[in-house]
């Protein structure tokens, strides 16, 4: 935008005319009495004096008022931006447009209309990001819908082979088959609860929770399927001693159920698993001994899962240490 007035210009201009006007008027006005043929009594000169004496005071004095009314001015028009600035951060949002005088455009004016413009680039920038969230999960909670029709179908096929004569090899096949179309439905699963979960789905309701009782309600529910996979538990849950934190119970649940199922998926070969509250440190440990994340299938399907986990930790103010190698996994959840 065209810059139409300067506001330093004016204020030079103003301070030149206060500084030299006067002394030039002073010269012809001692001109002009010098001049005139009352030059007999020396009170005129004493006069002169007088009056050079007020009109340098008057001018020093006109220069500090003058000095102070503009930096006083300037010192609003910045501190009422700032606030503007300062209000919006604290409250995480956009500032709302400051008013700019269009008519007699200075540089705050014009640094206030560019502020203007960034607002309003930045909310046209944050509708567009909502607009497109909403299509991604809309069509992520579609195409994990459509999915599950030829999923059935394929599952009702491999059940009807099952019946038929086959070899080996075909009995195993199927087997693969039925697996593989399992761990796409948990794995649409995962999408759509974590797809549901960002855009503020599942309610959210931290309260106290009693950390000690939560883990092992979740381990007693895990122990059949635990026993069933012949996965030894290692397990040390201190029924004397506890700790709270400030925690959703049923989010928590739900992180230990995905680190459960984890244990099943990727690391049952290791038939081992430890689930540790140290509550001293205030941590939820839990072990086994896959091959490692990097050797494993943890890195090929847990990714959303994982992610879920670490999305409901941020939101109570936790966070999950993973440390993986060739001798195994270990989580150890404690706050952020």
């Amino acid at each position: 935008m065209k810059q139409n007035r300067s506001l330093f210009r004016r204020f030079l201009k103003a301070h030149f005319l206060f500084i030299f006007f006067p002394p030039v008027m002073l010269i012809f006005f001692s001109a002009f009495f010098g001049s005139s043929d009352i030059n007999e009594n020396n009170i005129n000169t004493l006069n002169l004096f007088y009056v050079t004496v007020l009109l340098f005071g008057f001018i020093i004095v006109a220069f500090v008022i003058l000095s102070w009314l503009f930096f006083l001015k300037l010192q609003k028009r910045l501190a009422c931006l700032q606030e503007v600035m300062s209000v919006s951060a604290k409250n995480n949002s956009f500032p709302k447009p400051i008013s700019v005088q269009s008519d007699r455009m200075d540089e705050i004016d014009e640094l206030g209309s560019s502020f203007n413009w960034m607002i309003q680039q930045l909310e046209d920038s944050r509708k567009r990001a909502y607009e497109e969230e909403l299509l991604r999960h809309r069509l992520i909670a579609n195409l994990s819908h459509d999915l599950r029709t030829p999923l059935t179908i394929l599952r009702g096929h491999v059940t009807r082979l099952n019946k038929e004569t086959l070899s080996f090899e075909g009995q195993h096949s199927l087997a693969e088959m039925n697996h593989t179309i399992t761990r796409v439905g948990d794995l649409m699963d995962d999408l759509l609860s974590y797809t549901l979960l960002t855009s503020g789905k599942h309610p959210f309701g931290p309260v106290s929770t009693d950390i000690g009782r939560l883990v092992r309600a979740s381990v007693a529910a895990w122990y059949p399927a635990f026993e069933e996979k012949e996965i030894q538990l290692d397990v040390n849950l201190p029924a004397a001693e506890t700790f709270y934190w400030e925690a959703d119970p049923t989010w928590m649940t739900r992180v230990l159920d995905n680190l459960f199922q984890n244990i099943l998926r990727h690391a049952a070969e290791g038939k081992y698993a430890n689930i540790v509250v140290d509550v001293e440190q205030e941590q939820i440990i839990v072990a086994d001994r896959d091959p490692g994340m990097n050797n494993s299938s943890y890195g090929d399907g847990a990714g959303i899962g994982l992610s879920t986990c670490h999305y409901m930790l941020n939101k109570m103010k936790l966070k999950a240490d993973f440390t993986s190698n060739e001798n195994g996994t270990r989580v150890a959840i404690g706050r952020a």
